[in-house]
């Protein structure tokens, strides 16, 4: 289905501020639909003048519908449509007398000119399936009678309004809730969802003849609304703008627009949304993810404790296997923590990589013994990594950089260890690498037949994560290769 650029650019001579300008207008014709109870498609002049292209439709909440099909993308040339004719030369809102009839429904038409500045940019069909009509109540009068304002406005060049939009996921609908007040901000009509929502404010009487700024300043705390301008300014319909509004019963979205089908302010629409349970959840998430990065935090610090415990404990031990036993359960409890400290600081349960590995690098680098005779650096980037892969990678690069720092350079050796970080050939796999330009590995090396416990780590580790582990000589030059992908 083509879109309303496409179509302009395709068809028509339109600038982009008149694709701007229609792009508001379908951003809130939801409302004109709703409060019509009728169909509405946008209807784009051909620059050649041959007829007029459907660049949009938007069918009605509150009716049933009087288009079946999808005319979004159909032509119809001129002459076929008179109201459409008629409302472009003459820049005014077109109605017949007689309805259409389209597949046994009648459908009463209407062409109303979407004016901006001195020029009729395009035209809106208003279909009304006539099947739908009944004899209307004081809600259905009070809805078509502000449809009309706000297509008299379209018509004049005065809407839709700059900024505030109802195609935001949180806007009220007509729906939801629906006042007018005149234009002294007294409410002249409130629908009975919207005086389902003052009552979860408090109201314990009408609505009616009342001053709708007054009556939620009543009901409203002080520090629980905004200031007394927006006040003022959205219920009493001044301009068109939206707040939200609430106490400890209930929080409510209130969305303004002026009606000015003359020039002059004759009352406004107020449209309202309870979005008590939402903004519920929205307090509860909040406090969920601080009490899980709170989590962390303790975590972090506990695991720390842990690794001073050890380190002082190694300080006593006059074995020199046991030393070196404890210095790796430093370094592999301090690779845990590094991944809880990041995760302390994040709002997601994910970790930019990169600054974990940074971190693991000058950890070895400390608790290693070699004094910077061997360099330690890191090239290609990780991304970001959920928390779940983070760990175990984090243990596993520590037990690799490990292994090389102590294999690699015994006796006070000078050299460096490099580790890389690249995309694998299937996509979405990581391949990281630990190369350093030691010894090598010794001679027969076989993994599967290993006894050592870093190796063994590794393997359950890598295995953990879905990837593969291989450990051998590097290709370019002395020194030992170990390699390790997985899916991110």
């Amino acid at each position: 289905m083509p879109s309303l650029p496409e179509l302009a650019r395709a068809h028509t001579d339109l600038t982009q501020g008149d694709l701007v300008w229609l792009a508001r207008l379908q951003a809130d014709w939801q409302i004109i639909a709703d409060l019509s109870f009728a169909d509405l498609v946008l209807w784009l002049p051909a620059r050649d003048g041959s007829g007029y292209w459907a660049a949009g439709q938007m069918r009605p909440t509150t009716g049933p519908t009087a288009l079946v099909d999808d005319v979004v993308g159909t032509f119809v040339a001129s002459g076929r449509r008179p109201l459409l004719d008629s409302a472009l030369s003459t820049g005014r809102i077109a109605r017949d007398g007689d309805p259409e009839w389209r597949d046994d429904v009648p459908v009463r038409v209407e062409a109303i000119p979407v004016r901006r500045g001195d020029r009729v940019i395009a035209l809106v069909g208003r279909n009304t399936n006539l099947h739908g009509v009944r004899t209307p109540s004081r809600l259905e009068l009070s809805y078509l009678q502000t449809a009309s304002e706000l297509t008299q406005m379209i018509a004049r060049g005065a809407f839709p309004y700059a900024g505030e939009r109802s195609d935001h996921a949180d806007t009220p609908r007509v729906g939801d809730g629906f006042i007018r007040v005149d234009a002294a901000g007294r409410v002249s009509y409130a629908s009975p969802n919207a005086l389902s929502v003052y009552r979860k404010l408090g109201l314990s009487t009408d609505l009616a003849d009342q001053d709708l700024a007054e009556v939620t300043r009543s009901l409203v705390p002080a520090s629980m609304r905004p200031d007394e301008e927006t006040i003022s300014a959205v219920l009493g319909a001044k301009m068109p703008r939206d707040c939200e509004v609430g106490n400890r019963e209930a929080t409510v979205i209130v969305r303004a627009i002026p009606l000015r089908p003359a020039g002059t302010l004759t009352g406004g629409l107020i449209l309202l949304r309870d979005v008590t349970d939402l903004r519920r959840r929205d307090r509860e998430l909040v406090t969920k993810d601080a009490t899980i990065r709170e989590i962390h935090h303790r975590v972090k610090n506990n695991l720390q404790t842990v690794a001073a415990l050890l380190r002082l404990q190694a300080r006593r031990i006059e074995s020199t296997s046991g030393r070196e036993a404890l210095e790796e359960a430093v370094r592999r409890v301090g690779a845990i923590a590094v991944v809880h400290e990041i995760l302390s600081q994040s709002f997601e349960e994910a970790v930019e990589f990169d600054t974990i590995a940074d971190q693991l690098l000058g950890l070895v680098s400390e608790v290693g013994g070699h004094e910077g005779s061997v360099r330690l650096r890191r090239t290609g980037s990780f991304g970001t990594l959920s928390s779940d892969a983070a760990t175990p990678l984090a243990m596993v690069l520590v037990e690799a950089l490990q292994n090389a720092m102590e294999h690699g350079f015994p006796d006070g050796r000078s050299g460096a260890v490099e580790v890389t970080a690249r995309s694998g050939p299937a996509a979405g796999d990581l391949v990281v690498g630990v190369r350093d330009d030691g010894i090598g590995l010794p001679g027969g090396f076989d993994l599967e037949a290993s006894s050592s416990l870093g190796l063994s780590i590794m393997q359950t580790l890598v295995a953990e994560i879905g990837g593969a582990l291989t450990i051998g000589p590097r290709e370019d030059g002395a020194g030992t290769s170990v390699e390790f992908t997985f899916p991110r």
